[in-house]
C-alpha cells in the first residue's frame, strides 16, 4: 500500500496543545473580561490552544495561539495579556522556540518580551530568558492515538506475543496499532491495546513506572519525539524496525506523526455474513469471519451525517453503473458519500441517487431499494478496539477515589471494556472486571454484578452516543457526574472516543 493513500493533512485537533507553566498550571482563557491566567491544574476546553503557524524553521516558528472560542492570545504594550481579535498583522504573533529539553518559549514579535507566569497571572515583561519563561506543551488530542513514521511510511504496532513494538504496519486497521498516551508528572507512558507499557528496555511491561516514563518533544502539526531524558531517543531500529531507545537516529527517524486512533468497523448482513471485498473491488456478503478485506474505515462528517467507508485497499466504497457498489472510489468523488440512518444500533446507508444499499440474492452489495427493509439494515461492530475511552465537554469518563459515582470531568480516563452482545449492543465492563450499573437517578457505578445493555451509535469519525439501559442517552454534566437522563441527543450526549 502506497503511503500517500493513508497520510493526510493534520486535523485541527492535532494542532492543539495545552501549555504548562513552570509551576505546573495551564495557560487558561478565562470566561470573564477576556483575561488570561495560569491557575488551572488540568487540561480542559479553556486550557486548549490551537497553534497557527505562519513561518516555521528547524528550531523556531512564528505562530498565533487561538482558543477554542475563536479568540487569539494578545500581548499589549504594557506587557499584559488578554484574548481577542488582532488589530494589526503582527498583533498576537509570537516567536516560538523549541528547546532541547522539550520546552517551548514564546516571545512577543512586537515587544521582544517572553511569555511568563508567576504561578497565577500571565504577562510579557522580560527580554532576558529564564526558567520562568519555559512552557511544556501537552497535545490536546484524545489519548487513544496511533503513531505514524513519515520516514518509514508505517505505523507503530504492538506485538503482545513477543512483548515488543514494531513500526511495520502500512495500514492502521489493527487494534494493535492503537495506544493510550498517559500524561503524568510531566512525562508520558505509552500503553498498548492489551494494557502493557513500553519500557526503556524496548520491551512491554505490565505496570507503569519510571522505566516507562518518556519525555516528549512536540512540534505544531502533530509531530512528536519521545526520549528517556538521558540522551536516548525512541525510533525504529534494525531490519524489522523494532521501536527502541537509541542515540543515533538518521534522517529524522525519531519523529512520529501523532494522530487519534481511526475507527474501523465490520458490517454484517441479515444472513450474518460480513461484507467483504471479493474479486479485487466487488463487495459481497459472503464471509462468516472477519478478514482484512471485511474492515472499513468509518469516516463520517458529523455536520452533514454523510459517511465514507474506506477499504483496506485504500479506496472508498462508491456507487457505480447499474447501482452496484464497489471499492474503487477516491476521496472527493460524490459517489463515495452515503447518508447514514440508525435503527436500534443497526446502520442503514443511502446512496447519492436516493436508493438504499442492500444485499441481492447472489450476495452482491447494490443500491436498489427505495424503501429500506431488513436487507438494507447492517449490523455494525467496532473492529479495531475492544475498549472505549470517552471524552465529553468537561473531560474524560473515569472513576475518582473521592466519589463512588462515575465522573465525566477527569483529566485521566478509565478504559471501558466492550463485551459485544448483539449488533450495536454492548456490555460495559470496568477495569476490575465488574460491570457498569445504573441507579434510579440515572447515575453510574463501576462495580455491578450483572451485565447491562448499552446501545452505541456512531455520529462522526470518532464521535458516538450511548443509549443507556434506562432508555435515556448518557451525557456529561457540568457538575462532573455522568448521567443518563436525556431524551434527545444534545451536545452533552456526544462523546469523543
Amino acid at each position: 500500500m502506497d503511503e500517500v493513500e493513508w497520510t493526510r493533512r493534520p486535523n485541527p485537533e492535532e494542532l492543539r496543545v495545552g501549555l504548562i507553566s513552570w509551576a505546573g498550571s495551564y495557560l487558561t482563557s478565562e470566561a470573564y473580561k477576556n483575561t488570561v491566567t495560569a491557575t488551572a491544574k488540568g487540561l480542559g476546553r479553556r486550557q486548549t490552544w490551537e497553534i497557527l503557524v505562519s513561518n516555521e524553521h528547524d528550531t523556531q516558528a512564528v505562530v498565533r495561539l487561538r482558543s477554542l472560542q475563536g479568540l487569539y492570545l494578545l500581548c499589549e504594550a504594557d506587557g499584559s495579556l488578554c484574548y481577542g481579535r488582532p488589530r494589526t498583522s503582527h498583533h498576537g504573533c509570537f516567536l516560538l522556540r523549541f528547546h532541547r529539553n522539550g520546552k517551548w518559549t514564546l516571545q512577543c514579535i512586537i515587544s521582544g518580551r517572553y511569555l511568563e507566569s508567576d504561578g497565577e497571572d500571565v504577562f510579557c515583561n522580560s527580554r532576558v530568558l529564564s526558567a520562568y519563561h519555559m512552557w511544556t506543551p501537552r497535545p490536546a488530542l484524545h489519548v487513544h492515538v496511533i503513531l505514524y513514521s513519515p520516514v518509514n511510511h508505517c505505523y507503530a504496532r504492538a506485538d503482545p506475543t513477543v512483548g515488543r513494538v514494531w513500526v511495520d504496519a502500512p495500514v492502521p486497521c489493527l487494534e494493535e496499532c492503537g495506544f493510550l498516551l498517559h500524561f503524568q508528572d510531566g512525562c508520558y507512558h505509552l500503553e498498548t491495546s492489551t494494557h502493557f507499557f513500553l519500557s526503556h528496555l524496548d520491551r512491554l511491561v505490565p505496570q507503569p513506572s519510571t522505566q516507562t516514563a518518556f519525555h516528549m518533544q512536540v512540534r505544531p502539526g502533530g509531530l512528536v519525539a519521545l526520549s528517556d531524558g538521558e540522551g536516548g531517543m525512541l525510533y525504529p531500529q534494525g531490519a524489522r524496525l523494532l521501536l527502541g531507545l537509541g542515540s543515533n537516529p538518521h534522517r529524522g527517524e525519531e519523529w512520529f506523526i501523532l494522530q487519534r486512533c481511526p475507527t474501523w468497523v465490520s458490517l454484517r448482513s441479515k444472513t450474518r455474513k460480513f461484507l467483504s471485498i471479493i474479486y479485487d473491488v466487488e463487495i459481497y456478503a459472503a464471509s462468516e469471519h472477519v478478514t482484512p478485506m471485511s474492515l472499513f474505515q468509518f469516516e463520517c462528517d458529523d455536520e452533514s451525517s454523510t459517511l465514507q467507508l474506506r477499504a483496506a485497499n485504500g479506496c472508498y466504497l462508491a456507487q457505480r453503473r447499474h447501482r452496484t457498489v464497489v471499492a474503487n472510489g477516491h476521496p472527493m468523488e460524490s459517489d463515495t458519500f452515503f447518508r447514514v440512518h440508525w435503527n436500534c444500533g443497526k446502520i442503514i446507508l443511502q446512496s447519492p441517487n436516493g436508493r438504499f444499499l442492500g444485499i441481492v440474492d447472489n450476495g452482491l452489495l447494490m443500491a436498489n431499494a427505495t424503501i429500506p427493509g431488513p436487507n438494507e439494515e447492517f449490523g455494525i461492530r467496532l473492529a479495531n478496539r475492544r475498549f472505549l475511552v470517552l471524552r465529553g465537554r468537561y473531560g474524560y469518563v473515569g472513576t475518582s477515589s473521592e466519589h463512588d459515582l462515575m465522573k465525566c470531568n477527569m483529566d485521566q480516563p478509565d478504559c471501558i471494556h466492550l463485551l459485544p452482545c448483539r449488533q450495536g449492543i454492548y456490555h460495559f465492563q470496568a477495569q476490575g472486571g465488574s460491570f457498569w450499573s445504573i441507579t434510579s437517578f440515572g447515575t453510574f457505578r463501576p462495580w455491578g454484578k450483572f451485565a447491562l445493555n448499552f446501545c452505541i451509535e456512531l455520529h462522526g469519525s470518532n464521535l458516538l452516543t450511548v443509549l443507556a439501559p434506562n432508555g435515556f442517552y448518557m451525557r456529561s454534566d457540568r457538575s462532573g457526574t455522568l448521567l443518563a437522563d436525556s431524551e434527545e441527543i444534545t451536545k452533552e450526549c456526544i462523546w469523543e472516543f
